[in-house]
């Protein structure tokens, strides 16, 4: 069985009044008696429960989702599952919160960040683009002790911050792998399509995917990333525009987890029977375009695991204890229709 504080303080040889004040690092307790708590921990192996230490202490966990306000199926998937999340974590004393801002604006959604309080909150959920002003404001939030985790899109230069998701150099380069080996020996272009590429997400798949196609498919030609901002209009004037000039197009590769519109703009202007469409997430559009043969693969990520396991990084990062690394790994699934 698991050894007890009881256990602890007979192999210490002290109070359990002692052993109580150096597991919560109260004072009055003396270095020698602080000394053998901590030599008995190791001899007998005790591990506190941290559930019952806060169960005892009626400690709530209090985390925070922020989140874009824009968006389409797949911001409403994430929601779901935030709530969902919520729901079932409330009789484990944890209270997880959302909050939607305009995160494509870096002063809003710095000025957002800067007004959440230590008391508020023992840790934040964030996705975002990346820009200097929010990777400061999110560093600063780090510095007043808030856990931080970067969801799903994260700043180059936060080390130190934890990161949920994909791999999505990774994930850019299984698009170019699949892309390229549907396409075969005949040269053509491809289409880049993306939401915006500030988002760190769009940048590390580009990256991915350019290294595929670039070394082994020469014979392909990826063109410059198109910007669509999630305005209908706008991709349907860009998308539009690149067909007319390029009439060898052969495959689209969407990098943006919201592909309604983008594709609905190509299927506009292309004959997606005769091109390859490569999309991200699955969202009851992808899947449906997924089905009647609209595109031709998905590459995604389960939004309830990374909301878990968000979760469960700020809870771990409370108890002032390592996460699981392997359990909190996201992995990158590739959908045909044939495994739907």
């Amino acid at each position: 069985m698991r050894p007890t504080a009881k256990d602890l303080a007979e192999a210490a040889g002290v109070s359990l009044a002692t052993v109580d004040r150096v597991l919560n690092d109260r004072p009055n307790v003396s270095a020698r008696a602080s000394r053998r708590v901590q030599e008995a921990i190791e001899k007998i192996g005790f591990v506190r429960n941290l559930a019952a230490v806060a169960l005892a202490r009626n400690k709530i966990y209090r985390f925070r989702f922020v989140l874009p306000s824009k968006g389409d199926q797949y911001l409403l998937e994430l929601l779901n599952r935030v709530g969902e999340a919520s729901r079932t974590l409330k009789s484990d004393l944890t209270e997880i919160t959302v909050d939607q801002i305009a995160t494509d604006d870096p002063y809003q959604l710095s000025r957002h960040l800067a007004a959440i309080e230590t008391e508020e909150v023992d840790g934040v959920a964030v996705m975002a683009p990346e820009s200097p002003q929010v990777r400061d404001a999110l560093s600063r939030l780090m510095t007043r002790g808030i856990h931080l985790v970067q969801f799903l899109s994260g700043q180059e230069k936060l080390k130190t911050a934890d990161f949920v998701g994909v791999d999505n150099f990774a994930a850019g380069a299984t698009a170019g792998r699949i892309i390229g080996r549907f396409l075969g020996k005949e040269p053509g272009k491809i289409m880049i399509v993306a939401e915006t590429m500030v988002a760190r997400d769009s940048i590390e798949r580009r990256r991915g995917f350019d290294s595929i196609i670039n070394e082994q498919f020469p014979h392909l030609r990826a063109l410059p990333s198109l910007e669509t901002y999630g305005d209908r209009s706008r991709a349907a004037a860009i998308i539009q525009n690149v067909v007319a000039r390029h009439h060898d197009i052969r495959a689209a590769y969407v990098m943006s987890p919201e592909s309604r519109i983008p594709v609905s703009a190509i299927s506009e202007h292309a004959d997606l029977q005769k091109v390859t469409v490569v999309v991200h997430e699955r969202t009851p559009f992808s899947e449906e375009a997924l089905r009647t043969g609209r595109i031709d693969a998905i590459i995604a990520q389960d939004p309830g695991h990374a909301v878990r396991s968000a979760v469960r990084i700020m809870r771990a990062r409370a108890d002032l204890r390592d996460p699981i690394a392997a359990q909190e790994k996201i992995r990158i699934e590739v959908l045909l229709k044939e495994n739907l």
